[in-house]
């Protein structure tokens, strides 16, 4: 029997199980992810970073840190100690924007871009084996359900950002 009662239970339930794989899935996401690009002396944030600065249209002008943030849904904190690490390194530069000494753009530097170059085929290897035994239609699948699931979770936080 399918009762109000039931449905919201069975529903608490599966919700539960879901978040404790996300959790799980993320920690391994980190561990796996690190051991993968670990001969670079890279972290899943870093790469995270890298993949963000590397992109076409962030290559010239870079992106400020509170795109940054927003982009990779992280704390100013842990992004500018994530940062502070790739700026000693070589592999990444701040500069204040004209006009307002503020803001800083973040971009890759020449050393940057090439280890982020050299990394691809270990990336390459890493995204192969995750995803091995998914098909094309079942990632893309699971790509968009999780970009749904995101985007609800940024709704449930965005006000407390205002």
């Amino acid at each position: 029997m399918d009762t109000p009662e039931h449905s919201q239970t069975a529903r608490f339930d599966v919700a539960n199980r879901l978040f404790l794989r996300l959790y799980q899935a993320s920690n391994l996401l980190h561990k796996t992810g690190t051991k993968a690009v670990a001969r670079f002396g890279a972290t899943t944030q870093q790469w995270a970073v890298l993949g963000a600065l590397s992109r076409p249209a962030e290559r010239a002008q870079g992106m400020t840190v509170k795109q940054l943030v927003g982009f990779l849904m992280v704390s100013r904190q842990n992004l500018t100690a994530v940062l502070d690490r790739l700026e000693r390194a070589g592999l990444v530069e701040r500069s204040r924007i004209a006009g307002d000494g503020r803001l800083r753009h973040v971009r890759l530097t020449a050393q940057g871009a090439q280890m982020w170059a050299d990394m691809q085929p270990a990336i390459r290897d890493y995204y192969a084996d995750a995803l091995d035994g998914f098909s094309t239609d079942e990632a893309v699948m699971l790509f968009r359900l999780l970009d749904r699931l995101r985007d609800r979770l940024a709704d449930i936080v965005e006000p407390e950002l205002g």
